[in-house]
């Protein structure tokens, strides 16, 4: 028997019981689908500026030059294919195992795997917007822009912008709502690849804890939520484990 067999019998165990499942996932769930994650030791803002090309007044200092890091992560993006765990989580949806999937994730891996209830909480990358707050144009696509010369909005001629959430931007507040009203009602979180750091998504999973539940972290590393969680200490493919549990 490996020596992690019984905490994924125990983990399944609380899955088959649960009355209200929902799963929480970060960048650790699409490293395994070859995206590059932004924090760990090989995490992309060990090696770029995050003020530089991720906040709106890099974006008004230079919107080629962000234009063009982003045009790079969605050819990555969307070149990519859900992983193991992602099509698992979307089993799990079909199954009514679990209820919703709230991610920190810019890419559309959980939707391509399979998964219909999807909040993200970070925007999408596949979604471009307009940079004029007053201006509700948007746009979904399949690949990066032609960013020469830069994109523009039809509608009000302002510059398109990529539709995720940067830093000193608020999250969407209707998406954050929700996931709330899921974690307060939820008696089980799986939270699945995230360094449990960036907030408010961080305390997502605390909500349920208070309210009596469970969390279930699966990471090969420790987070701050470990000493709350029943933890496993592998990546997002154990879901594939548990799964066959189940």
């Amino acid at each position: 028997m490996q020596p992690h067999s019984s905490t994924l019998n125990k983990v399944t165990e609380i899955l088959r019981n649960a009355k209200h499942a929902v799963v929480l996932t970060g960048a650790g769930i699409s490293a395994e689908s070859g995206i590059p994650t932004f924090r760990g030791k090989d995490g992309l803002w060990n090696r770029y500026r995050p003020e530089e090309l991720a906040t709106p007044e890099a974006f008004t200092r230079d919107p080629k030059l962000v234009w063009e890091w982003y045009a790079w992560r969605m050819g990555i993006i969307f070149s990519a294919r859900p992983s193991g765990a992602h099509r698992t989580i979307a089993e799990m949806e079909k199954n009514e195992i679990i209820k919703a999937v709230i991610t920190q994730n810019v890419d559309d891996l959980h939707e391509r795997a399979g998964s219909r209830n999807v909040l993200h909480l970070h925007g999408e990358i596949a979604k471009i917007i307009c940079s004029n707050r007053r201006c509700n144009y948007s746009v979904r696509v399949k690949e990066a822009p032609e960013i020469n010369p830069l994109p523009e909005c039809p509608e009000c001629g302002n510059l398109l912008r990529p539709g995720v959430v940067w830093f000193g931007e608020a999250l969407p507040a209707d998406v954050l709502r929700k996931a709330m009203e899921l974690c307060e009602k939820s008696d089980v979180i799986l939270v699945v690849g995230t360094s449990a750091v960036v907030q408010p998504a961080a305390s997502l999973p605390l909500i349920v804890k208070r309210n009596g539940g469970m969390i279930i972290e699966i990471n090969p590393d420790e987070t701050p939520i470990t000493p709350f969680s029943l933890s496993i200490r592998k990546p997002a493919s154990a879901l594939e484990e548990i799964m066959r549990l189940l």
